[in-house]
Parts: structure tokens; sequence; C-alpha cells
């Protein structure tokens, strides 16, 4: 069936976008994105009083990214085959339900850390399916020509959820309790549910062929190889993944080490990210065009390195808030486009199957969450993180041929 385009007059802004399904697909990742960062605020913070390690706590956010580099690419090519919005319904209830198994657990005062290790991998499994689930049926209800501009908004939403979700988190536990985090979570997500059950779209291209799922990834695999623009896309993606993510998990450890915050502080702290981030996704629906597409990618990714080296060095909270109010302003140009570009470069029959071939490449950031969290235990948190930084320019530097290409 070939592609459909929304039209829109020529007068209508171009974040406008009419399509009923793009909003209901959008709320239903506001809500997953917003439960991400409560918990995760709420998570690092439990997990630290609990345990006073910072490799425990970084492998709390390396367990959800894990499932996207074992699974992702099998994902990406199982959902060639699956109705997504099925797919999309069946996954947003499974964590439903992991949400509610924690706020039991945790209202019985039996919630142990394993738990929220196996809830996290779990969750990690649900999250590996947004690429090539969720974001293909994006651009599949908005068109090609809209992609960009659809991404932006959707990682606005992300971003949005990241002012907000972890001040709630941080006040959720210093207020009520870890089991008021979860139960928050349960509400969320069963209000996803239902926008993703009135989602009316239904899959545009249904497979013509009946190959086993791993010849329909090394088709995939093989795509990649010959493809220069994807090589480089996905190589940016690595990087940041690996040497700049990975220092989010710190934010708990350093706001409370070294920054000397509560729950509650900790919690404005991290938000600072999502504010500059939202700001980003903003400029970037308004104003950013195809041709500026690699350098807010690339530039993106290399702003993020500088500023958590800042971020953690500083010993003020508030030159500190404001690094992390410009990674996120950074994070938002390369987050919104390595999906844009990765679905742009790839023929509409594989856009699943590239999607889930990002989405391993995102979840080899495990390395650097199990790397990160050994370096602040051995030498500390601030160092550990500045020395990633570092390292994640320096590796840009290196793959500058690559990304050229993009």
């Amino acid at each position: 069936m070939p592609e459909t385009t929304t039209a829109r007059p020529a007068s209508r802004p171009a974040w406008l976008i009419d399509s009923a399904d793009f909003w209901r697909l959008w709320f239903v990742g506001l809500v997953v994105f917003t439960v991400r960062w409560v918990e995760t605020v709420a998570v690092g913070v439990f997990v630290y009083q609990q345990t006073g390690s910072a490799f425990t706590v970084a492998m709390m956010t390396m367990l959800r990214l894990l499932p996207m580099g074992l699974f992702g690419v099998f994902l990406g090519a199982i959902a060639e085959r699956m109705e997504r919005r099925t797919t999309l319904i069946i996954v947003t209830i499974s964590m439903v339900l992991t949400s509610l198994t924690l706020a039991s657990l945790a209202h019985l005062h039996l919630l142990e850390v394993w738990h929220l290790a196996v809830a996290s991998f779990i969750n990690g499994v649900a999250w590996a399916t947004d690429n090539p689930v969720r974001r293909v049926m994006i651009g599949e209800a908005v068109g090609a020509t809209q992609m960009g501009t659809a991404m932006s908004i959707d990682v606005g939403a992300n971003n949005a959820s990241r002012m907000v979700g972890p001040i709630i988190g941080g006040l959720l536990l210093a207020s009520v309790g870890i089991h008021g985090v979860f139960m928050l979570s349960v509400v969320l997500y069963a209000v996803a549910v239902f926008a993703a059950y009135r989602v009316r779209y239904r899959n545009m291209f249904p497979p013509a062929t009946t190959e086993p799922v791993l010849a329909r990834i090394a088709e995939g695999l093989h795509l990649v190889r010959s493809d220069r623009r994807l090589i480089g896309t996905l190589t940016v993606t690595v990087i940041y993944n690996v040497f700049g993510w990975p220092f989010t998990s710190m934010v708990p450890v350093i706001g409370q080490d070294q920054l000397q915050l509560g729950a509650e502080g900790i919690g404005i702290l991290a938000s600072m990210d999502g504010i500059g981030a939202f700001a980003g996704a903003v400029l970037m629906a308004m104003f950013c065009r195809a041709n500026f597409y690699r350098t807010a990618y690339v530039g993106g990714v290399t702003l993020y390195m500088v500023m958590l080296i800042v971020f953690a060095l500083v010993p003020l909270p508030e030159v500190a808030g404001t690094a992390l109010l410009l990674t996120g302003l950074g994070g938002a140009g390369f987050s919104i486009m390595q999906a844009t570009l990765v679905y742009l470069a790839a023929p509409p029959e594989m856009r699943s199957r590239m999607l889930g071939v990002l989405s391993v490449c995102i979840g080899i950031g495990p390395v650097g969450f199990v790397g990160l969290g050994w370096l602040a235990d051995a030498i500390g948190a601030p160092a550990a993180t500045a020395a990633t930084g570092l390292t994640g320019l320096l590796m840009m530097l290196l793959t500058r041929p690559l990304w050229r290409a993009i």
C-alpha cells in the first residue's frame, strides 16, 4: 500500500499536525516517558539509600536499556509481521502490571532492590518496542514529509516529562514513599492503554514475504553496511549511548554527595535537563529544516558531552543545574534527529527493521552504564562522569569521517 501523507494548508504552522492518530500516539509516548523519569529518579535515590553503591544505581538504569541491545533487532523484524496497534496495547498493559506488582510489594514493605532490577529489565523489553512499533506508526500517520516535525513534537513530550517527572518522583518519594511512585505509574499507564485503544491506525505495509526472521534481520544489516548515511547516524548513536547518556544515572549520586541535596533537590536538579531538552524540541519543531539535520544531530551530541563534564566538576548546585539545562538542549537535537534520519534513509518496507537496529545501538548503552558505575565506585562519581564525557568527545573526533556522510 502506498505511503500517505498529511496535507495541510500552506499558511498552517508546520507543528500543527492534522492527524488524530498522531496525537493519540504522542500521548501514549508522553505517559510512558513521564513514568520513566518519575521512576528513574525515585528508584535511583531509593537504591542509593539502601545500598550506598553508585554502581548499583547505574545498574538499575542499565537494566532498562539492556533489552534494546539484546532484542532490538529481533523486535524490529517481528514488528513487521504484527498488527502494531494491538502490539502497542499489549506492551502498555504489561507495564501496568509491572508497576502494580512493585506498588503492592512496596505497600507491604516487602520491596527489595532485586525486585526493582527485575522490573527494570521487564520494562526495558517494553521500551525496546517503542522505535519499531509506536514511532513507525507515527511516521505512517503523518507521512515522510512531516516526520522531522512529528519527531520534534514527540521528543518534546519526552523532554516535557523530564521537566516534571524527576520533580514528581522526588516529591513522592520524600512525602509518600516508593509505593506512591509506583501507584502513580499504574494510573498513568492505565490512561495510556485507553489512548492506545482509541488509535484507528492499522499497518500500512503488511509483510509481502514469508522469509524467516533471521533472514529479514540479515537483509536489514546488509542495508546498513551499504548505506554510509546509516553507518554515520548509528555510529553517533552508539557514542552518545556509551559515553553520554550513562551520566544521568550519576545525577542522584552527585546531587547527594557533592552538591549535598535531598530527594526534593535532586528531583529539581534532574528536571533541569528536561527543561533544556523541551526548549530544544520546541525550537527544532519550529525552525529546523532538512539542511540542518546533520548539524543538529552532531552538534547536539558535542554540546551534551561538554556540558556533562561541566556538571560533573562544578561544586555549586546553580551552575550544575545550568549545565544540565544545556545538556538537555544538545540532547534534544540528537534525540529528535536519530529516529528521523534512520526513518528517512530506510525504504518504507524496512523501516521497522532499521528502527530495530537503531534500538540495538541505543541498547549498547549498558556497556557505558557498567563502565561508569564501576569507575564511579573506584574514583568517585564526579571524576568518572567527567572522564566518560572526555572520552565521548575524543570518539566523536575520531569518527568524523563516518558521520560526515550523514
